[in-house]
Formats: structure tokens, sequence, C-alpha cells
């Protein structure tokens, strides 16, 4: 299964983007294989409508997972609509998050904010 992740950097030990939508990329792993590819998020840069964009850029990917610390409620609309679960990592470790995904440990994200409309993420 493959389950897609904000991150920073292409790099699995530089933690998870605390932005959805902002993000500068997003990790795909495959939970069967373990492999995974870092794919650039476009809308990170974008001047308006980066959650939905970054929403269908996960839907694009084939994931079926999101890990995320947070979500607005205009991505979570593109994500959801695609039957993907939406779980709230713990901590900024990629892998621990995984790790922690795949032992049952996480929970559904059920806190999806209003949206950071123009303020950079904060």
């Amino acid at each position: 299964m493959k389950v897609a992740i904000p991150t920073n950097e292409r790099a699995m030990d530089k933690g998870i983007c605390k932005s959805f939508g902002r993000a500068p990329y997003f990790l795909i792993h495959d939970t069967g294989t373990g492999e995974g590819e870092f794919i650039e998020n476009a809308a990170a840069s974008s001047q308006g409508g980066a959650g939905i964009k970054a929403g269908q850029t996960v839907v694009d990917s084939g994931a079926k997972v999101l890990l995320t610390p947070r979500c607005g409620e205009n991505a979570a609309e593109v994500i959801k609509g695609a039957d993907i679960k939406i779980y709230k990592t713990e901590g900024d470790s990629i892998q621990d998050n995984i790790g922690a995904y795949k032992g049952g440990k996480l929970s559904l994200l059920d806190e999806i904010h209003a949206g950071l409309h123009n303020n950079g993420g904060k």
C-alpha cells in the first residue's frame, strides 16, 4: 500500500513538514516493498489553492493513506473524496511514523482546520 507523507526535503532523515499544502515534497512510501519516492509538490509556491493542488498530487500518486500533522478542509475534501485515509503524525520522524502506522498506532486526523490562506503556513 502506498502512503504519502509531506516532507521538507528529499531525505528520510529531514522530517515531516508541518504544512501539508505548502510542503516542498511528498514521500510516497510503499509499505509492501519498503521502497519510497520523493515527488515535488508543485503547489508549494502557488498563489492560492495550494491545499487543493497538493491534495490532487497525493491522489494522482496512487497513495491510499496520508500521514500528516495537519490538513486544511479544502485539501481534506479532495483527499477524502478519493477514499484516502488521513492519519495524524506523532513527532517529525518519517521512519517512526511509518512504523507507527504499520503497527496501527496512529489515529485518524479528525481536526481538520479551515486553511492557512496566504499566511505562509503559520
